[in-house]
Formats: structure tokens, C-alpha cells, sequence
């Protein structure tokens, strides 16, 4: 039988629910007995101790917050009773790590197939992008993308759009009353094996994975800054080892002009060789430019089209580890279980990738003891500092981060969340400290400055070179990426069965006692081979659940 309580560290003053407890209910934990005097929600804490204002809360061993006002033994902590508070932290408080890294002996050996690319990287998807490098091209890109996508067999079931013609027939009949008493559509999008036939159907391109179409609002307005690092972040898109080639198009005269994207292509990657197709609107008419495209993109898939899968070895993944609308269970069980993949991963080899620095907000000192590298330590405190300091500049620090969702759920403060959040990270030594866009190239754990904000740290991951994100959720998100599979992951059974078809694998087993992190760790890493393989497509891909937002400096937690 499960447990209905938890502490999650030695030194923690309050104790997670994991059910609903009730008021004046007895709870019997670790030779102490608490009286209960209000109810306490799953997900939620009550303290083991009277904390008086000003005290100290502690979870995961670190502080989260303090009390704004008395809190007597067994009553849950709130907004109200508590406010965010973290450790400080610095160079000159850098303790030694030492690491001990899990046994990767069953797993020695195993292989996924992978496209190889001419500069050593491996894809777990063979994508070809098309992307403008100013919003002025959003239109042409959607139109290509409708004539790509429709003739070559990668657009999306037309289901809603057949829901319409079928009541626009009724109507049309004057049959009205038919369509009132109508019973609802049968919901389809469960049946796995037609949604993975649907996505193979009518391709003569049977090695393309897809074909990915990005828009955004940047490129020109807006500051140099921004087209900067909008320039860097598509570099990175194209390097993607999930890229096969792109097709660029360019107005003209906006900020970030077409040779600049070339430039900084080879300056992430020396090594680059795939195909770059670049076409310029002002150098004539609209259909010029589009007819052109249309030809030289398709002869680019087919050459793309000639790339086969070969086995690769684990060590060639390059897994983003992220969480978003997260819950109290969240650094429970989804988070930790990802963590405990990341450390095999890196015992294997492998690259894993921790962003969303506003949520690593009360660990960073943890973090600075795992980075052996004192440059690297500092690098991670500068940008750590400076992004807090630019969200304060706008009127928002780190500490407004938590949604109503976030708290509805049981993160209070955003310490809380944010030492929940970390877990994604595993225990692994901290092998390379990452700005935004930068390129991931060292093996091992990356820290990767990014928004926790779903979509900008998911883009931001992928432009730095990931090819599998996995993303822990407890309240359920539908967010993917155009070139990176995303892999939703439930921190609670609940969720999985209430919206099936966003959620590819489930952490609630962890939650229920059924499962150690190590087992369900493990049972992530083997779907994670099929899916890199081929074999599998997460719920985001099969709706087609491409989001792509560029982050502008300094606006967004």
C-alpha cells in the first residue's frame, strides 16, 4: 500500500501529502504523531515543528521561504503564512563534490537508430526546416507549408474541419434540430496504431521525418540585440543533428540579413555541410521567389530522402531535461526519475541539458559545488545575476515566478519549485555552463540559460543542439517542438488518464509506491530508445504541436 505522507529530506521541516488529509485527522510518520487542525490537500505541506515569523522552511534540504506569521506543528504552509526566501550563494562558498555515478552495465552496448550526419552528430529525426529570417515571411512560409505539407503526405487529420462540413451540411438541410440533439464526435485520437499509420500514409519520402515550417515577430524593429540572437538561435536550429537541410527565406532589408546566418552556421559548427537554400523576396516578384523555393526545397528532400537509419550508441543522445505546469509531485517523482536518467545518460557519455534558470532559484550553490571549473562556476553566477537583475529591472523577479496553477497545486514559493525543479538535474558533476542559443558540445550535465516559460526554454534547447526533450508535468501541457520530439511526462496517474493524448509516459507509478525512481527511470530510458528510434512518436508530434518562440532578453520568467 502506498504511503500517504512524505519527507523528502532529512532536514525538512514540513511534510508532503500525498493524498487529501483531512481536519483533526491523526497522521503517524517517522516516530512522530501529528494532529492535523485544517485539511491538507494532495501535493501540499504541513510544518513538523511551530515556526514563528521570520522562521526558516526548509524542503529538499535547502530554504524555501519563511514564515510571515505564526504556523503551529501540522498546519499546511500558503501564501499566506509564508513567503519565498533562498539561500544566498558565491564562489566563496564552494564546497567539494565528489560524484558517484549510477551502474550503466545493462545498458553498455544498447544502440537506437539514428541518422548520421557528415560532422559526427546523430539525429533521432530526419527533419527538413524551413524558416524566414524576418516576420515579413510568415505568409510565404505558411503557404509553402500548406503546399508541402498537403501533397506530400505530412499534414495534419483535417478532423475538425470535417466536424464543420457535416453540421454546415445539417444546416444547410434546415435540419437544426438534428444538430441539437446530436451526440458528440467520436474521439479517434487514442487508437495508437491508426495515429502512427495516419503520419506514414501518402509519403513518397519514406526517410523525411517531416517537413518543419517556423515563424516568429523578429528579425528587424526591435533592437540589433534581439535579431542577434534570433540569428544565433535559427543557426542552432538548422545545426540540429534532427536537421537534414533548410530552406531559408529573406526579405532584404531587415536587421538580420541572409549572410548572417550563414556566417554564424559555421561559426557554431565548422564541420557544416548540409544543404542551405536561401532566397531573397526584393530580388523580384513574390512568385519568382516561392516557385524557386518550391524547386530547389524538393530536390533537397530528395537527396535528404537517401539518409537511412544505422544504430548509434546511447552516448550520441542529447536529452533536454525540462518540467512545465508543475505540481507538488513534480520533484517527486517525474523530475527525480528524469534526474536518475540524465546520470545514465552521463555515465553512458551522453549530453543531457538542464535549462529554465528561474527555476533553479534556492539551489544555485548546490549547482556551483558540482561545477569543477571555477570559470564555469562564475559563468553560471554572472548569468544567474544578470537575468535576476534584468527581471527586477521590468518588475518581476525570480520570486513572482510561480503560476496559480504552480500554487493551486502545492508549490508556494518559488524556492519550492525551483528545488523541485532541479531534481531534473540528476547528481551528475556540471560539465558546461551555456547561454542562450549556444551550442551544447561538452558530454556530460549542461546548464543552459533559458525561461522557465514553456515554449522559449523548449526552442532555446533545441537551438542548442538537443535532439530528445523530455518535459515533467503535473497540471498537463500539449507544448513540442519542430525538430526535437518532446516527451511529455505525468508526475501523477491522474493526469495520464484525464488527457491521454498529451501525456507519453507516466511518473504517478513513483507516487503510488509501484515503482522506485531507479524502475521507472528505466522504463523511460527504453521507450526513449524506441522513440529515438523511429519506432515511437510522442502525442505533440502526432497533433503536430510545433511551437517555436524566440526569447527576448530579460522580459520573460
Amino acid at each position: 500500500m502506498s504511503a500517504r505522507v512524505l519527507k523528502v529530506h532529512p532536514a525538512d521541516n514540513v511534510i508532503v501529502a500525498l493524498r487529501n488529509l483531512s481536519a483533526g485527522e491523526r497522521i503517524e510518520f517517522d516516530n512522530a504523531v501529528y494532529d492535523l487542525p485544517y485539511a491538507v490537500g494532495a501535493k501540499h505541506k504541513f510544518v513538523t515543528e511551530d515556526r514563528q515569523p521570520g522562521d526558516p522552511i526548509t524542503m529538499y534540504g535547502v530554504l524555501v521561504g519563511k514564515a510571515t506569521q505564526l504556523i503551529r506543528r501540522g498546519e499546511p504552509i500558503t501564501t499566506f503564512n509564508l513567503k519565498h526566501d533562498a539561500d544566498r550563494y558565491g564562489l566563496d562558498k564552494k564546497q567539494p563534490y565528489s560524484w558517484q555515478a549510477p551502474d550503466v552495465s545493462e545498458w553498455e552496448g544498447r544502440t537506437f537508430l539514428g541518422y548520421h550526419r557528415a560532422d559526427g552528430s546523430v539525429g533521432t529525426r530526419n527533419y527538413w526546416l524551413v524558416v524566414p529570417l524576418v516576420f515579413c515571411e510568415n505568409r510565404n512560409v505558411l503557404i509553402l507549408k500548406d503546399a508541402f505539407e498537403r501533397e506530400l503526405g505530412y499534414s495534419q487529420p483535417e478532423t475538425y474541419r470535417e466536424q464543420v462540413h457535416e453540421l454546415l451540411s445539417l444546416y444547410r438541410a434546415g435540419d437544426m434540430n438534428i444538430i441539437k440533439k446530436m451526440e458528440p464526435f467520436v474521439d479517434e485520437s487514442q487508437n495508437q496504431t491508426l495515429n502512427h499509420t495516419r503520419h506514414q500514409v501518402n509519403r513518397p519520402f519514406k526517410n523525411i521525418d517531416g517537413i518543419k515550417f517556423l515563424t516568429h515577430e523578429m528579425g528587424c524593429g526591435g533592437t540589433r540585440q534581439d535579431s542577434a540572437y534570433l540569428c544565433s538561435l535559427l543557426a542552432g536550429f538548422i545545426n540540429n543533428p534532427n536537421v537534414a537541410g533548410a530552406t531559408v527565406l529573406s526579405l532584404g532589408c531587415q536587421h538580420l540579413q541572409a549572410d548572417m546566418i550563414g556566417t554564424e552556421i559555421r561559426r557554431q559548427n565548422p564541420k557544416f555541410d548540409k544543404p542551405l537554400l536561401l532566397f531573397e523576396q526584393q530580388a523580384g516578384t513574390e512568385y519568382a521567389l516561392m516557385s524557386q523555393a518550391v524547386k530547389e526545397t524538393f530536390l533537397g528532400l530528395i537527396e535528404a530522402n537517401k539518409i537511412e537509419r544505422k544504430p548509434a550508441p546511447l552516448s550520441a543522445l542529447t536529452v533536454g531535461l525540462k518540467c512545465g505546469g508543475s505540481d507538488g509531485f513534480s520533484g517527486i517523482s517525474a523530475n527525480p526519475a528524469i534526474g536518475h536518467l540524465s546520470d545514465i545518460i552521463v555515465g553512458l557519455g551522453g549530453k543531457t541539458v538542464l535549462a529554465e534558470f528561474p527555476e533553479l532559484n534556492g539551489v544555485e550553490q548546490e549547482l556551483i559545488n558540482r561545477t569543477a571549473d571555477t570559470a564555469k562556476a562564475q559563468k553560471f553566477i554572472d548569468l544567474m545575476g544578470n537575468y535576476s537583475a534584468q527581471a527586477e529591472a521590468v518588475g518581476s523577479g525570480f520570486d513572482m515566478n510561480p503560476s496559480p496553477g504552480n500554487i493551486k497545486d502545492g508549490l508556494i514559493t518559488d524556492a519550492i519549485k525551483s528545488a523541485g525543479a532541479a531534481k531534473k538535474g540528476g547528481t551528475a558533476p556540471v560539465a558546461d555552463v551555456l547561454d542562450y542559443a549556444e551550442p551544447v558540445t561538452t558530454p556530460g550535465l549542461n546548464l543552459l540559460c533559458t525561461p522557465g516559460n514553456d515554449v522559449e526554454a523548449t526552442t532555446g534547447m533545441a537551438g542548442s543542439g538537443t535532439n530528445v526533450i523530455l518535459f515533467t508535468t503535473g497540471l498537463g501541457t500539449p507544448t513540442g517542438n519542430p525538430v526535437s520530439p518532446v516527451v511529455k511526462i505525468s508526475t501523477n496517474t491522474t493526469l495520464k488518464n484525464r488527457m491521454p493524448d498529451v501525456i507519453d509516459f507516466d511518473s504517478g507509478p513513483i507516487v503510488d509506491g509501484e515503482q522506485s525512481i531507479e524502475q521507472n527511470a528505466d522504463a523511460l530510458l527504453e521507450y526513449i530508445i524506441h522513440l529515438a528510434s523511429g519506432e515511437e512518436i510522442t502525442q505533440a508530434e502526432r497533433l503536430g504541436q510545433d511551437d517555436f518562440i524566440p526569447w527576448k532578453r530579460g522580459v520573460s520568467l
